[in-house]
């Protein structure tokens, strides 16, 4: 028993040392030059990607064990990390469609590219290549990839990422290590049936709409390509994933800084990107996600076709987030769902019209594949004849109730809508 609990620290041990070497292996310029685009997201008229520079060291790989693979590599390594220079003021030349930006880092090496173009972009494909330059006497060149939807797509699907798609027990910052160090990420990190829920929305009713899928989460952009290799492995729809602040972490400041919550702003700019879209919304009751949500309701009435909240908390602090975040839905006559799982959130997108007839099953059956047995909770619904009569009924208590009286350990699935306000239904009527 003994041995096998320092194996799985060991292996912990490797894992975050890994994490923590990336992306320090390789550069792309000379003196240890990087520039490292991040997937961007656009419209057929303008696109936004984020990107970083920074200088690192050369790598020293002796042969041996003391190779880069090997603890004294990684440990090597984690010091180029810590000790490579962000590049403040670099300017980063970026093309697209015959249109061209001129950007500069900001202190912590950052580029933010907003380009315009000038001609449309060319049909077939969602991802497309933006050339970026570092300019200099020593150029770098780079590629990043922007997701262009299609004109037939009908939604924006905005979804966190931290106990939403993944388990990471973010309000636990131990627990949130070990499942994502010591625990095997292809098996047990990625909550049962959401990869076959996001693979539906994103490919719509029809199966083909293309439906952004915007990822946004509070970790450090170092994470990154950990992130990546989690959606792949998982077979969910990749997406831009815009996080919301650098750690920043030096020899003279091993800690994160502190957040600035800047979900609201990224949010808000993709309701403008795309402005003729509707938006569902997706996150978890657990942190901030519903007073988030909440804000974005109450400021663009008839834009947010639904809420999706995965219930992973049962605090009285929680709950009152959570009947604020359904107050505004009702008074905006939209519809919202607090989930237990992935088949929960799966029967409302089908109600609404979202996703393909049977999606459900298709969930269910992908949930028992991986592992994950659908809750037996039923769903109550809290739905008046009118937006203001399922907010009076939220104010007096509906919501907590039905809530508060699903027991343990297993939370209800809850739907707040008006009787006449699901989309789906009024679709196929007319």
């Amino acid at each position: 028993m003994e041995s096998g609990r320092l194996a799985a620290w060991g292996r912990a041990a490797r894992r975050i040392l890994s994490l923590a070497t990336r992306p320090v292996r390789t550069a792309q310029g000379r003196k240890g030059i990087v520039l490292q685009p991040y997937r961007g997201y656009g419209s057929r008229g303008e696109a936004f990607l984020i990107g970083r520079v920074f200088r690192q060291s050369a790598p020293s790989v002796p042969s041996g064990s003391g190779g880069q693979g090997s603890l004294a590599g990684q440990l090597r390594d984690i010091g180029r990390r810590v000790a490579r220079r962000t590049v403040p003021g670099a300017v980063v030349t970026a093309r697209l469609f015959g249109a061209e930006q001129r950007v500069e880092t900001d202190r912590d090496g950052y580029f933010r590219v907003h380009l315009a173009f000038r001609d449309p972009p060319p049909p077939g494909r969602f991802w497309h290549a933006m050339h970026l330059r570092l300019e200099g006497e020593e150029p770098v060149e780079g590629e990043g990839q922007v997701f262009i939807p299609p004109e037939g797509c009908r939604f924006v699907v905005i979804s966190d990422i931290d106990d939403t798609v993944m388990h990471t027990g973010v309000a636990n910052k131990l627990a949130m290590l070990w499942r994502l160090f010591v625990e095997d990420a292809e098996s047990r990190t990625a909550f049962p049936g959401v990869a076959a829920l996001y693979r539906a929305l994103h490919g719509g009713a029809s199966g083909a709409e293309g439906n952004p899928m915007l990822y946004v989460s509070r970790a450090p952009w170092g994470i990154y390509e950990v992130l990546e290799a989690f959606f792949r492995n998982h077979d969910v729809p990749v997406g831009p994933v815009l996080f919301l602040r650098e750690w920043g972490l030096t020899w003279k400041s091993p800690l994160p800084r502190r957040a600035e919550d800047h979900k609201q702003a990224l949010i808000r700019n993709m309701l403008d990107l795309y402005r003729d879209l509707p938006f569902v919304l997706i996150g978890d009751s657990g942190q901030h996600d519903p007073e988030v949500y909440r804000q974005i309701v109450d400021e663009n009435p008839g834009r947010v076709l639904a809420v999706l909240i995965r219930n992973v908390s049962r605090g009285e602090g929680r709950m009152r987030e959570i009947e604020e975040l359904a107050l505004a839905v009702a008074r905006a006559g939209s519809s919202m769902m607090v989930a237990a799982d992935s088949a929960a959130m799966a029967e409302q997108a089908e109600r609404l019209g979202l996703v393909p007839p049977g999606t459900r099953t298709t969930v269910e059956q992908a949930m028992r594949e991986e592992g994950g047995e659908k809750a037996p909770a039923g769903t109550r619904r809290i739905a008046r004849p009118a937006a203001s009569g399922t907010a009076t009924a939220i104010a007096a208590g509906a919501l907590r109730d039905a809530l508060e009286k699903g027991g343990e350990p297993v939370p209800p699935n809850v739907v707040v809508e008006t009787k006449e306000a699901a989309p789906g239904e009024r679709a196929q009527s007319s």
